[in-house]
């Protein structure tokens, strides 16, 4: 009734100065269609899926006139609940063929509860280009698929934001010309990879006229850790136009014979002469493991991914930061928690791995002061995953006198340590928070409980182990 309403009374009168619409997926055509938008040239289309745009770019009347004449910027979220990879690029080609005056394209999945991403099972087809496009941010699956948008398809694209989720070899490399055009160029990935001098240094040495640099990833080393020498050398001293260059670099080294292993002060003293002097750097070294790590960001970050944080953690404000994973070898107390909370406000996705025990758990029960701990909000955390945990953990975040969840969380945990700490699912303390649950992916040996849907009430259950 609203919409009707503002489709067809609001819309026609205020028509000529709309310039940018924000839409939902259910509410796109309606609104599309209401009026002419003489000035229209921006388009924000959130949540849709394939059908949805289908019927959107083929209906006549917005295809010939608004999408082909008018739209010079795209922003789409892609409802990634329903999607598969087939889709971003169904989706990739009615926007390509269509919008034939777009200038600046943005393309991501509407969270970080599935990863849909760009991918090409061959090279794409001769269809998927531009020779308008200019700027382009987009989630794209491997290595392969940024060299495809880099082969010359995209001829007057001057601004690259990618985001991969893996950088593994290709199984054919083709010889790529330079990019002369390319002034701005981001790249991110949370997974390691072991192909830093095999495939992002060359590929950052086919951009000559780059002057903005964004690198955000995570390297195995053999020997040594990458510091701010390494990034002298390899890439400041490389491009002799770069004028802003902001990083996070997460190296790992397995410790075997090695002696006087860098300290983080010895990293720090690397980037005394460094361009952008706002940089933080720490290490930690795994005894149990003999692995070490080395975290180096230019700050403020924007990177979206900040894995593998200690207790050693420095600290700061990352409003950027969706995913993060914390692991240690030694415990994390509720302090701790309550840091990362204020570190990374809009977290969506958190990942913790130790085994540890925490050691102050004991003394709140004994001395009956956990009701005097602060409880921890995690105004938009909806995935949680305590796979490789101590059952501490998960009594720290589903006690409600210590965490309160959201609604609509994603779970990952091992079976036996949920049926343990909930007390075969009949504990009151943890019962709150189970309820905020919706979707519940159990690993290990599962057995078939009346009692675990009960106390998991609005919760699609998944076994990942077996019955």
């Amino acid at each position: 009734m609203m919409l009707n309403r503002f489709c067809l009374q609001i819309l026609p009168e205020i028509h000529d100065k709309i310039k940018w619409l924000n839409l939902e997926s259910s509410s796109m055509k309606h609104v599309l269609c209401a009026t002419n938008y003489p000035n229209l040239y921006a388009l924000g289309l959130y949540n849709i899926d394939e059908e949805s745009v289908r019927c959107l770019f083929t209906n006549e009347t917005l295809s010939s006139n608004v999408f082909k004449n008018q739209i010079t910027i795209l922003f789409i979220t892609i409802d990634s609940n329903k999607e598969t990879t087939l889709t971003v690029v169904n989706i990739c080609d009615y926007i390509l063929t269509v919008l034939t005056s777009l200038i600046y394209l943005t393309l991501y999945e509407s969270s970080c509860r599935n990863r849909l991403r760009l991918y090409f099972d061959d090279p794409p087809s001769p269809t998927f280009h531009s020779s308008t496009l200019q700027k382009l941010n987009i989630k794209i699956r491997c290595f392969d698929d940024c060299l495809y948008l880099l082969d010359g398809r995209f001829n007057q694209l001057n601004t690259l934001f990618i985001d991969l989720l893996s950088i593994e070899r290709p199984e054919e490399i083709h010889i790529q010309s330079d990019l002369p055009n390319l002034k701005c160029f981001s790249l991110s990935c949370d997974y390691e990879t072991k192909y830093y001098d095999e495939l992002i240094l060359p590929l950052l040495y086919r951009m000559p006229n780059l002057e903005q640099l964004g690198l955000y990833i995570a390297i195995f080393v053999d020997k040594t850790f990458i510091d701010g020498n390494n990034l002298k050398r390899n890439i400041i001293n490389c491009m002799s136009r770069l004028n802003q260059f902001r990083f996070h670099i997460r190296s790992l080294m397995c410790i075997h014979n090695q002696v006087n292993l860098p300290s983080t002060e010895d990293i720090q003293r690397t980037f005394i002469d460094f361009p952008n002097n706002n940089i933080i750097s720490h290490v930690i070294y795994f005894p149990e493991t003999r692995k070490g790590r080395c975290h180096i960001y230019s700050y403020p970050s924007r990177m979206q991914y900040y894995s593998g944080i200690t207790n050693n953690f420095p600290g700061g404000l990352y409003t950027y930061v969706r995913v993060v994973l914390l692991l240690d070898e030694r415990p994390f107390e509720h302090e701790f928690f309550l840091r990362i909370q204020k570190s990374f406000p809009f977290m969506e996705q958190l990942t913790l791995n130790n085994q540890k025990s925490q050691n102050r758990k004991q003394s709140y029960e004994l001395n009956n002061d956990n009701r005097n701990l602060s409880v921890i909000q995690y105004s938009f955390l909806n995935v949680l995953d305590m796979v490789e945990v101590h059952d501490d953990y998960i009594e720290q975040f589903l006690f409600d006198s210590k965490t309160y969840l959201q609604n609509n969380v994603l779970l990952y945990i091992n079976y036996k340590s949920l049926k343990r700490v909930t007390h075969n699912f009949t504990r009151d303390a943890t019962r709150i928070n189970c309820t905020k649950i919706n979707e519940l992916i159990l690993f290990g040996k599962t057995e078939r409980s009346n009692s675990l849907q009960e106390y998991f009430p609005y919760a699609k259950i998944c076994n990942l182990g077996r019955f």
